[in-house]
């Protein structure tokens, strides 16, 4: 048993689950546990995961009896992962890639700097065929994402790892922020305890057209929106948070795919 786990919620998308683990270097030091949430159409093939998996670790299932929704995979995996014992849990998506030794990086960053019980990184954005969108810069210190973290989610949940230690104080995701239930749960664990965004590329995630993020964008930034009064205080970051979320309301998704691309550059 290593001391990380990588938790990977699965819905249907057995090749992108496959890239995933490919991804992983053969160096790495993790074990990964999937969590299929109710697949029916395409479930996990378990020998293409062995395959594709060629790290220094062993693969764990999880098979949910029906379709619930990511937060209640994840909290199913966070629960089976917290009883075993490890002592940090990455996140990834299916689809998504990992770069440069990831989770080697975030671990020894979190053993270097144990104040700092959350870490993500910064990430290249690309389109279903490979192509180069955009590399999200995240703010890297604790000061600055307590600021910053009222605009939107600072840490990109696939980058994301965590020090076990913070489920006996946090607890699991929340259920009652559909579609920003990692912006909930990293609000919570920000207001506890240090978070961190190593400045690296360490992931490369997908933008499908077709995500949640995109066909249900209004419903994610409603759940923005109240995460956001919840937390709320009279500032300039807070009012201009929910300022800035309505006005991403009523944008379209092109819009904003269009804006994120030129103002990377």
């Amino acid at each position: 048993m290593n001391k990380t786990a990588v938790l990977i919620p699965h819905y249907n998308n057995p090749e992108g689950l496959a890239a995933s683990l490919a991804s992983i270097g053969q160096e790495e030091h993790v074990d990964v546990l999937m969590v299929d949430d109710g697949s029916r159409v395409n479930p996990i093939n378990e020998e293409l995961m062995r395959r594709s998996f060629k790290a220094n670790g062993q693969l764990m299932y999880i098979y949910m009896p029906q379709n619930r929704g990511i937060e209640y995979a994840l909290n199913t995996g966070l629960e089976y992962l917290h009883k075993k014992g490890y002592s940090y849990i990455a996140r990834l998506d299916c689809g998504d890639l990992c770069l440069n030794n990831r989770f080697a990086v975030q671990q020894q960053f979190l053993e270097a700097n144990p104040s700092v019980k959350l870490v993500g990184s910064n990430v290249a954005a690309v389109d279903l065929q490979g192509g180069h969108l955009y590399n999200l810069v995240l703010p890297e210190t604790y000061e600055q994402l307590k600021r910053k973290m009222y605009l939107n989610c600072q840490v990109i949940h696939p980058s994301a790892m965590l020090n076990a230690e913070v489920l006996n104080t946090v607890g699991y995701y929340p259920d009652n922020y559909k579609y920003a239930e990692d912006y909930a749960y990293f609000f919570k664990i920000m207001k506890k305890y240090e978070i961190a965004n190593i400045q690296q590329n360490l992931v490369q995630i997908e933008i499908n057209p077709s995500g949640i993020s995109a066909t249900r964008r209004k419903k994610q930034v409603q759940s923005r929106l109240r995460i956001m009064a919840d937390n709320f205080y009279f500032g300039f970051y807070p009012v201009y948070g929910i300022l800035r979320s309505l006005l991403l309301y009523v944008m379209p998704t092109g819009l904003i795919l269009a804006l994120k691309k030129k103002l990377s550059k």
